[in-house]
């Protein structure tokens, strides 16, 4: 069934709530779409933590987002409180790259989404719309939201300010969601527990429902004198200091001399988030638990497997794991926080800011309900007094395997259960599990064929071609009759271009009818698409591309045009940018490109030496004071590029030297030739120059080579 989650996301535009109960695969499906995907994407989370656990950034680092409550109206509200619309618009002065970026991402994946607070959500449309110049919402990008709303809540600091404007503070109720049509998809098959009777129990807990809460069942598990002796539990505590206390407590309690690690810092990564401890006191025979899989791909241990260190050494730590005598070793590991920038062929690629290395282990035998978040445990021992808030007793409860290893330092009331019917109706309102196979198949086709024809689509370049002619009509320093030709034979090309583009839309459109309809083969669409997709990339590449490459490479350089050619490149790189993207381009799974136009499509220009630049000009019909006016050099110098012609057989020197200079040269070179350029100069009346003996010399050596005097 996953697979078939994958392929609504990646095959249509619909925006999805994944969710799932603790210990369904929510990170794991996460991982695994990143990993396969197609799609331009980024991966962000409300909270430091919870962005670098998933490998991503926070919300407000990518779109810089203000901190303070945000309300959606034009109506003045107090600063001090929060920020309108108006207030949050200054915000959105992005740099170039990050404008870039934004613009050519596809889909947005949140995680972690039940701390999302509804104003954060609305405030990433906005910027997104105003971005992207598009007034859908989120800027037309597609959203995956990944989480569990029966866990952690948002924070909220003033909920009676957020109330003025949200039914609530979850991110359903943001005004911009409920203006998409959002689908809930919601993994069930429980990884974590395999207990029926405390799976059970844990869904009516989840689900608030007190009635179907087996508490009898459940408190056999209370005794409040517990006390975990040797035995490795964890004790689940819903505040920092609590869980900081016992551990401090439990280290103390070891009469051994301890060792701190300090963990090594690169470049820039922020303090509040910090995976683990900067300074890590740890002793023999100290209760750990590692805080990431084990990435050597061995699977020594995973992201909340307890051990007990039996060893401390300056760049290593020995650990034996819970529940075997095995001993392992454990090295540093490393956090990155990054940053998200796109390539020169516009896919987006992670930047690492800074990194955080250090043991992936800490101090276990207390651990907050916060930061057991997606956490497995074998032995727990929880509190679940007032202090709880709503969701921390169902993730309490549900970080343990089995019932039977959860020890109740309090017993667990109805008045600790939480019911909360405002996520109930979203849910039900939106789950559409039974309806996946359904909306993937009416939608998936659609999506696919437009996807292509918006890649496909030319018509951009005609507006770009009047602009290119304007702007060389009024730009001094170039040779305009050339610039017309170049444009007289382009323009005709481009308006057919977009005539076969619109007459190609109606052919598709009505082959997917047909397709709908049953009356045509769904390969037929795809020849049909393989072949325009060809027909573009081959005609643009030579009718357009190249040409207008093969002119930037004569001008390049040219004094004068550095403006102009600014704007010509960026031009051409549009251009480079079609084309790349036709060589990606997919008709669901079948790539529409074939192999033999798959060669580099690039505005890589070789360097063209400075004498052929000025040889150029002078086959142009420009005279040597022309040229060297132009390029920005003395006449000395010109004279001396061409004369690296003459030696080629390839100067007219007709159009440098005067006829009587040419008789006289000519004459002296078959009676008596000279050795060097002195001797020549010598020889000759005063009035020639070097640089014309130069390419006198060089003219008539290569006639003799070749037999011709």
């Amino acid at each position: 069934m996953n697979n078939h989650f994958f392929d609504l996301i990646e095959h249509t535009n619909r925006s999805v709530f994944l969710t799932g109960k603790a210990g369904t695969g929510k990170t794991t499906f996460l991982n695994d779409f990143v990993k396969r995907t197609r799609k331009k994407h980024i991966v962000v989370a409300p909270t430091g933590i919870a962005a670098i656990n998933a490998g991503g950034v926070t919300i407000h680092s990518m779109f810089g987002l203000p901190l303070r409550t945000f309300l959606p109206t034009t109506e003045r509200i107090d600063t001090s409180l929060a920020n309108n619309i108006a207030d949050l618009m200054p915000h959105f002065k992005y740099r170039k790259d990050k404008l870039k970026l934004l613009r050519e991402v596809e889909i947005i994946i949140i995680d972690e989404v039940s701390m999302l607070r509804a104003d954060v959500l609305d405030m990433m449309d906005f910027s997104l719309r105003f971005i992207r110049r598009n007034n859908q919402r989120f800027g037309g990008v597609q959203m995956l939201f990944i989480g569990d709303l029966y866990q952690l809540p948002p924070v909220v600091r003033d909920e009676h300010i957020l109330k003025m404007y949200y039914h609530s503070p979850f991110f359903f109720d943001s005004h911009a969601i409920k203006e998409i049509p959002l689908i809930t998809i919601e993994l069930t098959k429980v990884y974590r527990q395999s207990d029926e009777n405390f799976l059970a129990i844990l869904n009516a807990i989840r689900d608030g429902d007190v009635a179907n809460i087996d508490f009898e069942h459940l408190n056999e598990r209370y005794d409040p004198d517990f006390d975990m002796g040797g035995e490795p539990y964890v004790y689940l505590c819903s505040h920092n200091k609590m869980a900081d206390d016992i551990n401090q407590e439990k280290l103390d309690e070891l009469k051994v001399s301890s060792k701190t690690y300090e963990a090594k810092l690169f470049g820039e990564f922020k303090e509040n988030q910090f995976p683990n401890e900067q300074f890590l006191d740890l002793k023999i025979g100290a209760q750990i638990m590692f805080i990431r899989n084990d990435i050597s791909g061995e699977k020594k241990y995973f992201n909340g497997k307890l051990g007990e260190i039996s060893a401390l050494e300056e760049n290593e730590i020995k650990v034996i794991l819970d529940g075997s005598e095995r001993e392992i070793t454990v090295k540093r590991e490393v956090w990155e926080q990054k940053k998200y920038f796109l390539d020169t062929d516009k896919n987006i690629k992670e930047e690492v800011l800074g990194s955080f290395e250090q043991f992936p282990i800490k101090l276990a035998w207390a651990v907050t309900i916060h930061k057991s978040q997606g956490l497995t445990f074998d032995r727990v021992i929880i509190d679940a007094g007032k202090s709880f808030t709503a969701g921390q007793v169902y993730v309490a409860l549900s970080r343990c395997r089995t019932l039977e290893g959860i020890v109740l330092k309090s017993r667990i009331t109805p008045e600790v259960i939480f019911k909360d019917n405002r996520i109930l109706h979203f849910h039900s309102d939106t789950v559409a599990n039974d309806k996946v196979e359904t909306i993937l198949n009416n939608e998936k086709y659609d999506y696919s064929i437009r996807k292509v024809l918006r890649t496909v689509d030319s018509q951009w370049l005609l507006k770009e071609v009047e602009e290119w002619n304007n702007l060389s009509i009024v730009t001094k320093s170039l040779d305009h009759l050339k610039t017309k030709q170049l444009y007289n034979q382009l323009k005709p090309e481009i308006v057919n271009l977009g005539k076969i583009f619109e007459k190609l839309e109606r052919v598709i459109s009505q082959k997917v009818n047909n397709f709908i309809e049953q009356k045509e083969e769904w390969s037929e669409i795809e020849n049909k698409t393989k072949g325009a997709v060809n027909f573009f990339f081959t005609e643009i590449r030579d009718k357009v591309f190249s040409p207008l490459k093969d002119f930037y490479a004569e001008i390049k350089g040219t004094k004068g045009l550095k403006q102009y050619n600014e704007e010509f490149r960026n031009w051409l790189e549009d251009i480079e940018e079609y084309l790349n993207s036709l060589k990606e381009i997919h008709l669901l799974e079948t790539k529409l490109l074939d192999e033999k136009n798959n060669q580099e499509v690039s505005m890589k220009i070789a360097k063209v030496p400075s004498q052929v630049l000025t040889f150029q000009l002078f086959e142009q019909g420009k005279t040597i004071s022309e040229i060297a006016l132009e390029r920005g050099l003395v006449k000395e110098t010109v004279i001396g590029h061409l004369a690296k012609f003459a030696e080629q057989g390839l100067l007219d020197i007709s159009r440098v030297i005067t006829s009587d200079k040419i008789k006289a040269f000519e004459d002296l070179f078959k009676s008596e030739p000279k050795e060097t350029l002195t001797e020549w100069k010598n020889a000759l009346p005063s009035h020639f120059e070097f640089n014309e003996i130069r390419i006198l010399i060089n003219h008539f050596n290569y006639l003799k080579e070749k037999g011709k005097i």
